[in-house]
């Protein structure tokens, strides 16, 4: 299956400050620590060593064996666990959100960059073990942004009324999303197997987060990753003095506004992904996941009658610290405090966030990760392929807008030359001499030259497009093959990744899918990948 490879900033996908990032402009500099290559990784483990306190990984052992008591792991990722107790083991990170049947493709590229990753810096470093994690997004309320995923065009999705964290759901009605989804398969082994994960996940569960950890683990166990729920009262202890000050000195709202007006001041124009709150901290218990406010020296859960003068909130923090939960600004030093973490890796979005955090960090004085973006990829099958390969056309055009698409397809394909810029060169260097000649004469007749110029300038602008559009209309049929193999392979005019769930390759390629991923996601390449599936 061989792949190839596109620069992220010519997929024209990617934001300027993605680009920007993987060509490490210098004005972005001040807001990441590492740059993400093999070499810096040594500087980033001897910081990290040094943070790391032997009861922190003693209480994160124990508490990840507690949350698979009822999974069954492979033996890999059991070593896995127990080797984070050693001051030699260092973990890799991507989190997530608990996503229906994982939701798009690109969960699985997540998981992959970080599992191929510890490969890597392993092969680099004998002397040190790197353990994959999946961080799952369980106290997330967002329940309309994971209750569905897309299959062969259609939307298959999990309808009900919901509350509180996701992790906490109980399973009612995915029986009849299993029915749904089961009509749309075939018979085939791979089918099968489908329907199998989806029952074993979501029908012998009792909550959404004890589905998901079955469902990662079942895809990905032989790789040895490890599936952490943040979700934990021991992990909550030890970010006890992290929410405590958090409520006090509401050091992330002035941190971050600082940097995010740093940000702005840039001359680039870079989007601000996330704004702080005064307290980035959210009140959790069941069926509840509301922020917490300030009014007047008094501490309230909105929406609700709970309230707390600042002692007594402080007593519930020391008491109940599973009753915290840290919002977008608050999870990543929650994740970084309790894992000996070096990298983290995510989408566009994600390290966009992450850019507004270091400062955070470094008030807390804890060590910043390396930000990777993770991989992505164009899964294209032999068919497709075999379509394209009939087509004047590589495989880069297809990320070109579907006009610019059609419209370079029509040229290549034309007999006759759809381009007027020569005709166009030659009218201007006529108007030049006529130009020379108004400098001898009235101002005014100047501005009737150039009236004329644009005017001619634009009738022949206006004829290349009549004339384009008559070839397209009569290259139409071969036009509309173009427009639904890119309709295909881009749905919605958007990345594959983004839309696509797994199961629609599964269906067809089984096990071969993620094999196959193992073996040509390169994170540390900063490519796009296209890899094509036989």
């Amino acid at each position: 299956m061989p792949a190839d490879c596109i620069p992220f900033k010519d997929t024209n996908y990617f934001s300027s400050l993605i680009c920007d990032y993987l060509d490490q402009k210098d004005t972005l500099k001040p807001f990441y620590n590492r740059f993400p290559s093999v070499e810096n990784f040594k500087a980033q483990i001897e910081e990290k060593k040094q943070s790391v306190q032997p009861q922190s990984r003693t209480v994160l052992v124990e508490s990840l064996q507690n949350q698979y008591k009822n999974t069954e792991a492979s033996s890999q990722t059991v070593q896995n666990i127990a080797a984070l107790k050693e001051e030699n083991t260092f973990t890799i990170t991507t989190g997530h959100q608990l996503n229906l049947f994982t939701g798009p493709a690109y969960f699985f590229y997540k998981i992959i960059s970080t599992i191929n990753l510890c490969k890597e810096l392993k092969a680099t470093y004998p002397d040190y073990n790197f353990v994959p994690i999946y961080w799952m997004a369980t106290e997330d309320h967002d329940f309309e942004e994971i209750n569905y995923f897309n299959f062969n065009g259609k939307k298959v999705k999990w309808d009900r009324k919901a509350s509180g964290a996701v992790g906490e759901l109980d399973l009612e009605g995915l029986d009849h999303v299993f029915k749904v989804f089961e009509l749309q398969l075939n018979k085939t082994t791979n089918a099968e197997d489908l329907k199998q994960l989806f029952k074993s996940a979501y029908l012998k569960h009792t909550n959404l987060t004890d589905a998901t950890r079955y469902l990662v683990n079942a895809l990905f166990s032989e790789y040895g990753l490890v599936i952490l729920d943040g979700n934990d009262t021991d992990l909550k202890q030890s970010f006890i003095p992290y929410i405590k000050d958090e409520l006090v000195n509401q050091t992330a709202f002035e941190k971050v506004s600082e940097t995010n007006q740093s940000i702005n001041d840039l001359p680039e124009n870079y989007k601000i992904q996330v704004n702080p709150r005064e307290i980035n901290l959210f009140y959790i218990s069941k069926n509840i996941r509301e922020r917490i406010v300030e009014i007047e020296g008094q501490y309230q859960v909105l929406e609700t009658s709970m309230a707390w003068s600042q002692t007594e909130l402080l007593a519930e923090v020391e008491n109940h610290p599973e009753r915290f939960s840290p919002n977008v600004i608050m999870r990543p030093l929650y994740q970084e405090v309790i894992l000996p973490n070096l990298c983290y890796i995510g989408g566009g979005g994600e390290l966009a966030y992450w850019f507004q955090l270091k400062s955070n960090f470094e008030a807390q004085k804890v060590p910043f990760p390396i930000l990777l973006l993770r991989n992505s990829v164009l899964l294209i099958t032999e068919k497709q392929q075999d379509k394209l390969e009939k087509m004047p056309l590589s495989v880069n055009d297809l990320f070109l807008k579907q006009s610019d698409l059609i419209t370079k397809v029509t040229k290549e394909l034309s007999k006759i030359n759809i381009d007027f810029s020569t005709q166009k060169d030659h009218l201007k260097k006529q108007f030049e001499e006529i130009y020379k000649l108004a400098e001898h004469t009235d101002k005014s007749f100047l501005g009737a030259v150039g009236a004329q110029e644009r005017k001619q300038i634009k009738g022949l602008e206006h004829l290349e497009k009549r004339l384009l559009k008559a070839q397209k209309r009569k290259l139409h049929d071969y036009l509309e093959r173009v427009i639904e193999l890119q309709n295909d392979l881009f749905p919605n005019q958007s990345l594959q990744e983004r839309n696509t769930n797994f199961s629609e390759f599964y269906l067809e390629f089984g096990d071969q899918l993620i094999q196959q991923l193992v073996l040509n996601l390169q994170p540390l390449k900063s490519e796009f990948t296209i890899l094509k599936l036989a």
